[in-house]
């Protein structure tokens, strides 16, 4: 979609909230915080859940033409990761839905923000949400009829779930890191004794 988003305020805003939440997220996943900034991370997760919430009310969906593809990725991304919220992240599925059929986001988007509401209670359907364990490792989270994962992957435009999986182990597996990667932002959560990741495709 070309053209300013509508609002490049609000594009900027949910932006520098992604950009801050992951980095929380890294370090929190490679045991860096103290017990209050963990507690302050999780503070500016529900802060961050409450700015989306108003913008939803007020705009709908905050898809490309309203705050720009870097404005609409920051606003999945806060969705996907408002896990202490499960009513607020289905709102926020079927907003998106409306979204991807408006073309105003996209139906990898969908696909896991779809999972991430539905492994809270039954297995996922494709495969793009992980546990790391306490040693470290990265585990796919229950899918449903595994044989045919990678057919539903391929509906919504996602790479084998082995090719993910590698991905998402080689970025865990590697040293400290600095933000400058070009996966897709699927940090983790703060799920005890497990910690749950998303995938990286």
């Amino acid at each position: 979609m070309n053209g300013e988003p509508r609002r490049p305020d609000i594009a900027h805003d949910l932006v520098e909230r992604a950009q801050a939440a992951r980095r929380f997220r890294e370090h929190l996943t490679r045991g860096r915080l103290s017990a209050e900034e963990q507690q302050w991370g999780a503070h500016q997760e529900r802060a961050n859940s409450g700015v989306l919430r108003r913008v939803m009310g007020q705009h709908g969906w905050p898809g490309r033409s309203l705050v720009g593809e870097e404005g609409a990725e920051a606003a999945w991304w806060l969705a996907l990761h408002a896990d202490h919220e499960p009513p607020f992240q289905r709102l926020a599925l079927r907003m998106l839905t409306d979204a991807v059929e408006r073309g105003e986001a996209t139906i990898q988007q969908w696909a896991h923000l779809h999972d991430r509401c539905q492994v809270v209670a039954a297995p996922q359907l494709y495969g793009t949400q992980y546990r790391q364990d306490p040693d470290g490792q990265v585990v796919r989270l229950p899918v449903e009829t595994p044989e045919n994962l990678d057919a539903r992957r391929a509906t919504v435009g996602l790479p084998p779930a082995a090719v993910a999986h590698d991905s998402l182990r080689r970025r865990y597996a590697t040293g400290p890191h600095d933000g400058t990667d070009a996966d897709p932002p699927d940090i983790a959560d703060p799920v005890a004794p497990a910690v749950l990741v998303g995938s990286s495709a």
